[in-house]
């Protein structure tokens, strides 16, 4: 499920020329999605994808915005690495302060990762002020650079809000973890190619004592794993630098070698706080983004409408004609005016198998076996289909459409292998399949003139 099926069933709500018996087919395939209607209409969707015009909205939109995104990425990717290496330059002079990498790998994400989850609250509003603080929100402003004809497509779909504050979400969370991966790899590269002296300065009061059990705390993911990426006090008090003037203290510079053990401890520090959590935050955001995506599909216009030809039975009703057609009747003519639950078989003239797991279900019946005879079946195929046929069969005709000689041919050759034989003349759809008294009249007429007709009886009102 995502957002081209969405577009996709945007289209094809607006042009549908789907029918209620069609729908209804549809659903009975799909009966163990009933309770599920996302899932519902996204097999819908594919089972109708070949009427849409190609290339489809969907494939437009959703392309360019994988590129908007995929640009994106790289340039706060390239960003990251570019702040990483700024952070981290050394120039042998003095010593790079870890406070300020410390600041864009944990308390950065940490601030932006509050943000997203006060946004991800408020998604369900259409203006959302925390979800538009989201650097990804900009891509909207992209989105004015796209050819004007994609431009004039995405304005006439109406994207539900919910929608589109996930979309946002999602996006910035990813373009968020590509620049951490840009921080981590800055600090590798800058650790492997350079001897560098890390140390730690404030203006704040803070005792070397006090800032080891602030970075004990913020090393409690790793510290009982890895205790060795948590920096020591001694290293914090050897590496506490104050700026006095351009020189550094004799002790620190006894202590150069030691300096460079502060990498373990920012390594981790990236890796749990700028990268697995922003990981974390992103499948949140997807999960998200699913619920929405479920939501907004329900909610598009015409899609409730679909869902309910779906799943509601097409009802037949009682005709008024009992007993005209009963009086028209011949003597050696059996009737029969309610149908069993069930049938060994299940057969239409004429009629598709969709059609008659429709018509079986409009009468309340069920078979293990359904067949459409006549119609593209040659002879062959329906001497087939009539020699295999055993015990009951309930035959579904067209009413409107006047027995052949082919058809007759078939019920003589059926009745010779089964036991009972009901002939079910039904009308269209939209008379809720209930036949006229002419068109019955007709077929009782023809099958009343069947030799040894005793196995053959007509279903009637």
């Amino acid at each position: 499920m995502d957002l081209k099926s969405y577009l996709n069933l945007y289209e094809l709500l607006e042009s549908n020329t789907s029918t209620r018996e069609e729908n209804r087919a549809f659903g009975l395939v799909h009966v163990l999605d009933k309770n599920r209607p996302a899932r519902q209409l996204i097999a819908w969707e594919k089972e109708h994808r070949h009427k849409l015009h190609h290339p489809t909205m969907s494939e437009k939109s959703t392309s360019y915005l994988y590129y908007v995104t995929l640009v994106l990425s790289i340039v706060v990717f390239i960003l990251g690495l570019f702040s990483g290496i700024a952070l981290l330059a050394y120039s042998g002079h003095e010593p790079v302060n870890v406070i300020y990498f410390m600041s864009m790998v944990v308390f950065f994400p940490l601030l932006t990762m509050s943000l997203a989850l006060f946004s991800m609250l408020r998604a369900n509003r259409a203006q959302s002020l925390l979800v538009h603080t989201s650097p990804a929100f900009w891509m909207e402003k992209i989105l004015s650079y796209l050819p004007s004809n994609i431009q004039e497509g995405m304005k006439e779909i109406k994207i539900n809000p919910l929608l589109v504050n996930w979309i946002v979400i999602k996006r910035s969370q990813l373009i968020a973890l590509f620049f951490s991966l840009g921080l981590f790899i800055s600090l590798l590269a800058m650790v492997v190619t350079k001897d560098i002296a890390f140390a730690w300065s404030t203006t704040l009061d803070i005792t070397p004592e006090v800032f080891h059990g602030f970075l004990n705390t913020l090393a409690l993911p790793w510290r009982d794993v890895y205790p060795w990426a948590v920096p020591s006090i001694e290293l914090i008090e050897s590496s506490q630098y104050f700026r006095l003037g351009d020189k550094l203290s004799e002790e620190m510079i006894g202590n150069a070698s030691k300096l460079g053990e502060w990498w373990k401890f920012l390594a981790f520090a990236t890796i749990f706080y700028a990268l697995i959590l922003r990981l974390v935050m992103y499948v949140v955001s997807t999960l998200g983004y699913q619920y929405a995506l479920k939501k907004s599909l329900i909610s598009l216009k015409g899609a409730s409408y679909i869902l309910n030809n779906m799943n509601t039975p097409i009802i037949t009703t009682n005709a008024t004609v009992d007993e005209h057609v009963v009086s028209s009747l011949s003597k050696d003519m059996q009737y029969v005016r309610t149908l069993d639950a069930s049938y060994d078989f299940v057969q239409g003239w004429a009629i598709s198998t969709s059609q008659i797991v429709v018509l079986n279900d409009a009468m309340q019946v069920m078979s293990q076996s359904i067949l459409e005879v006549g119609g593209s079946n040659t002879l062959a195929e329906d001497s087939a289909i009539a020699h295999k046929s055993f015990g009951e069969v309930l035959l579904y005709v067209k009413a409107w459409e006047p027995p052949t000689l082919d058809i007759i041919d078939y019920i003589e050759e059926l009745a010779k292998n089964t036991k009972k034989i009901i002939v079910y003349p039904i009308g269209t759809q939209d008379e809720m399949y209930q036949s006229k008294e002419k068109f019955i009249n007709i077929w009782i007429g023809k099958l009343s003139m069947i030799d040894n007709n005793q196995k053959i009886w007509i279903k009637i009102p």
